[in-house]
């Protein structure tokens, strides 16, 4: 059997080799292409171009790239016709991904999407392109497999695959011992993965802590950049005050779990914070036109993961295109210095991880991909 596979962001690629890694378990013989990162090339896919490189966000930041994926997409429909995919499956990523579904359709070749957008949310007219285009949608969450099923598209909910990644984390004590001897209340900078995130929010982020710290001088901060090139943006940002801040690359678990309180962009990380109990700050800085654009087109009472699954504001969140950092910093004070607040929210979270948090989702996932090509290979033309 041959799966084409294709994630455009980090989180994607992390996906993607979860779930790669869960079809070999059931077909050793599998064979894998596609469009992602470097996780999935480490476990196992032939990877034809980075597309996980490419992380973009917002209408001008596409337009930049539009001679790069209008290029990815011709070399994906020759791939399809030449080598004929049984399946393509899909990691969120929607503008490019309803293209390459298109493409693949074309062929005769279902398409799967994993992790789908959150179309939902901000974008409810797409559902017509989501039954048009894709063969079956694995859900994520409870409540968007039952907003597509309600509208005609082919739905199965098999958790969110985060949760396969969360319970597979061990954490480094080598890190962790050294931060918990020192002295202070810790406090994690969480700016996202994407430059564009990191560029407008690390700013504000690191005022509100300097606020923070203002009141709180016992505070010490620890900032989770994504790669090193960010931590150095971010690292510039922090030479500006004198603070208590580190910025380390690659440990947000670590960090997450040994803060009292995050201040986070919002994002799937938003689960990670969940499902360690750690409450937090959600800030999100945009410009204005993209903010009023954003008001126009969400259709929900919340930009929060965590906050959609509960019904109501657990994790208080700023999406604004002005500077949040004292409403920011108001909040991540209540946290810290009222522990009935701060246990309160820990039972929230403790509820919803009882209820969404459960990983295996992947392994669905694998088993589903799996059981399509005899289901359909009658209809190709």
């Amino acid at each position: 059997m041959h799966v084409f596979i294709s994630a455009g962001e980090p989180s994607g690629d992390l996906h993607g080799a979860n779930l790669i890694r869960e079809l070999k378990k059931l077909d050793p013989a599998i064979r894998l292409s596609g469009f992602g990162g470097d996780r999935m090339a480490a476990a196992g896919c032939q990877l034809l171009y980075p597309l996980a490189k490419h992380s973009v966000m917002w209408i001008l930041a596409v337009v930049k790239q539009i001679f790069t994926f209008l290029d990815l997409l011709r070399k994906a429909q020759q791939f399809f016709h030449d080598e004929r995919p049984d399946v393509v499956v899909v990691i969120d990523y929607p503008g490019f991904h309803w293209k390459l579904a298109s493409r693949a359709k074309a062929e005769g070749i279902p398409v799967i999407y994993f992790v789908p957008p959150q179309i939902w949310a901000w974008a409810r007219w797409r559902v017509k392109k989501m039954r048009r285009l894709i063969t079956h949608v694995l859900s994520a969450l409870p409540f968007e497999h039952e907003w597509l099923s309600k509208r005609g598209v082919a739905s199965t909910y098999i958790g969110h695959p985060y949760f396969d990644e969360l319970a597979a984390q061990k954490l480094d004590d080598a890190f962790l011992e050294p931060q918990r001897s020192r002295a202070g209340v810790t406090i994690g900078i969480l700016p996202g993965s994407r430059n564009q995130e990191v560029t407008r929010n690390i700013p504000e982020m690191l005022r509100a802590a300097r606020r923070v710290h203002a009141s709180r001088p016992d505070t010490r901060y620890l900032v989770a950049a994504f790669n090193e090139h960010q931590a150095e943006m971010t690292r510039a940002e922090v030479a500006r005050w004198q603070m208590p801040v580190e910025v380390h690359v690659g440990r947000t678990p670590e960090i997450i779990e040994l803060a009292e309180c995050c201040i986070a962009v919002s994002g799937s990380v938003s689960l990670e914070m969940m499902y360690r109990r750690t409450p937090a700050v959600i800030v999100y800085r945009m410009r204005r036109f993209d903010l009023k654009m954003g008001k126009m087109l969400v259709k929900v009472p919340y930009i929060t993961l965590v906050n959609l699954l509960a019904g109501e504001e657990v994790y208080p969140e700023f999406p604004t295109d002005r500077d949040p950092s004292d409403k920011v910093a108001a909040r991540v004070l209540e946290f810290l210095n009222d522990p009935v607040r701060r246990e309160t929210v820990r039972k929230k979270l403790d509820a919803l991880c009882n209820q969404v948090a459960n990983p295996g989702a992947c392994a669905a996932a694998a088993r589903f991909i799996l059981s399509i090509p005899a289901a359909v290979s009658s209809e190709r033309p």
